[in-house]
């Protein structure tokens, strides 16, 4: 049966400006593909980022090369032949790479009636709950966007840190959600001392741990080795190849579709992980649904979530999996990862 494919944006406001300590968001451009046969229709997505020398245009210019060897391919089940002949056309695209997978893994569940996850034969009990980031304002609006999450339902909240006063701003957040779980991202500002000085503060307003406070592995491990909070590597570890650099500096690692390039490699990178003992964490871009859906059959899999991207928007023409209550609710999705156009 023969495939047909396509490419889309999806370029959408997002609801409140998203800082971070690299710079601010307004909109969120996720890259779509489509793969079709003559009944189904899979969907998967990316939003690049420029941190990793990804653009729209860089994905789209990758793309065609890509969808031709899908549409050579035939079958999207042969999803290992299919992600090794993307991973020798585009080394260097792993965003791109990552949209195409989550298409042909949609549609491979599409065609057979059954979610990736069911597929892959993971419990979607397992799932842990998303965290919902706050993105850096001055206290009183990062303390309003806390009290909102925590309403909402949301039980994690990860705070983006990286300023003059970073303090006031998570006391604020502690103060206006006091029965949240606290994680905090610092997206490498801080220099190590810094970084030692923060975390036992951190840890005394009750935050379970840090991400990427460093730039380097050694800030990491200067970090780690001073014993206050658990660390995350997210930057500092972009693929599975990257983990064994990583494995005596950190905890957690950070695996996102849109870095490795797609879901094969992403369960690689948490299987490498986990045989170094470290913990995992699947996160996102702020993106569609289209991307954030598929990356939601991955959690059962890690220890922590933080697939929220979708949920920082103002609107999204894509819909995906369901989250109630911080809950990843896996089980509503019929077959493929549960992106369709939003209703």
């Amino acid at each position: 049966m023969s495939l047909e494919t396509a490419v889309e944006r999806a370029t959408c406001p997002v609801a409140d400006d998203f800082t971070i300590s690299r710079g601010t968001t307004e909109t969120a451009t996720t890259v779509v593909v489509r793969v079709s046969d003559s009944r189904h229709t899979g969907i998967g997505g990316v939003a690049p980022a420029t941190y990793y020398g990804e653009t729209p245009d860089s994905v789209e210019a990758a793309l065609p090369d890509l969808l031709t060897a899908v549409e050579e391919a035939g079958d999207p089940h042969a999803q290992q032949a299919i992600a090794r002949r993307l991973a020798d056309l585009a080394p260097e695209a792993p965003a791109a790479r990552a949209a195409v997978s989550a298409a042909v893994h949609d549609l491979a569940g599409k065609r057979a009636g059954e979610p990736v996850y069911r597929r892959w034969g993971l419990d979607p009990e397992a799932a842990p709950p998303t965290s919902y980031t706050v993105g850096i304002a001055d206290p009183e609006e990062m303390a309003a966007r806390a009290a909102r999450a925590s309403d909402a339902g949301f039980g994690v909240l990860k705070v983006k840190v990286g300023t003059e006063d970073d303090r006031a701003r998570v006391r604020a957040v502690r103060e206006a959600a006091p029965d949240t779980r606290l994680r905090v991202d610092a997206n490498e500002a801080w220099e190590p001392q810094r970084a030692v000085e923060m975390a036992a503060w951190l840890a005394d307003q009750g935050v379970e741990f840090i991400e990427q406070p460093c730039p380097t592995v050694a800030g990491l491990r200067q970090v780690r080795e001073a014993g206050h909070l658990p660390v995350a590597a997210d930057e500092s570890c972009v693929t599975a190849a990257d983990v064994p650099a990583v494995a005596d500096a950190v905890d957690i690692v950070v695996t996102k579709l849109g870095k490795c390039g797609g879901l094969r490699p992403a369960a690689r990178q948490v299987a490498a992980a986990n045989a170094h003992g470290l913990e995992t964490m699947v996160g996102c871009m702020v993106a569609s649904d289209a991307a954030i859906a598929p990356a939601c059959h991955l959690a059962p899999l890690c220890d922590y979530a933080d697939l929220d991207g979708a949920l920082l928007l103002g609107e999204d023409p894509y819909e995906g999996v369901p989250v109630v209550d911080g809950r990843i609710d896996l089980r509503a999705v019929d077959a493929g990862t549960g992106v369709r156009p939003a209703e």
